[in-house]
């Protein structure tokens, strides 16, 4: 299991400031979409030009025109980038395509799919690195979790890595060992905690 920072909330310099923290613990730093809405890529490559050696993730959230979007997240310094698992399966199709042509890896975000068996066992069959359950801010604010979600899918796929987000805390340690994903997406837990880098040591933690 790798460790996942979602980068959200910060500005660039802000964000550098986190991965210097916390990159003792985390795997695997995500470049965020209001990151991606407030700064473009551009911060992106601030962020691989810092740190040359960590493996960043650009949360594009890719619904259209996915092979030049896919390959300008690559471009600017991303490791892994996403694609909407509600993008038509033509595009989902062209971005794994790029991305593995580029020799980088692929997230499907599951992010508003309503028939989450389905579309898993469709998207598991298109050859994307990893599939995630992801529950957004605004379940979130209703008292949603992504692990029932979570365990659907990977009743679902045999081929796809798994991943999960959503407003996950330390406390729900029990829930992640159980569901076991191949990568914990972690946000405000770590990143909006007094201490980044003694939160992101204790997630790491679980994993091990």
């Amino acid at each position: 299991m790798k460790l996942q920072l979602a980068i959200d909330l910060e500005d660039v310099q802000g964000a550098i400031e986190l991965i210097q923290k916390t990159k003792d613990s985390i795997d695997i730093f995500e470049y965020g979409t209001p990151l991606v809405i407030n700064f473009g890529l551009e911060g992106l490559k601030k962020i691989r030009k810092e740190f040359p050696d960590i493996t960043l993730l650009a949360d594009l959230k890719i619904m259209d025109v996915a092979s030049y979007e896919v390959n300008q997240a690559f471009d600017y310094g991303a490791d892994i980038t996403t694609i909407l698992g509600v993008a038509e399966n033509q595009s989902i199709k062209d971005a794994v395509k790029a991305a593995h042509e580029a020799g980088k890896e692929l997230l499907v975000d599951m992010i508003g799919v309503q028939d989450i068996e389905t579309r898993s066992r469709e998207i598991d069959s298109f050859g994307a690195d990893y599939i995630g359950t992801h529950t957004g801010y605004d379940l979130q604010a209703l008292g949603q979790d992504p692990f029932e979600t979570f365990n659907i899918i990977k009743k679902n796929v045999s081929n796809t890595k798994t991943a999960i987000a959503g407003g996950i805390k330390l406390t729900a340690a029990e829930e992640i060992k159980s569901a076991n994903p191949d990568i914990l997406i972690i946000g405000g837990a770590i990143s909006t905690v007094d201490d980044p880098a003694a939160a992101a040591a204790e997630f790491k933690k679980i994993l091990s």
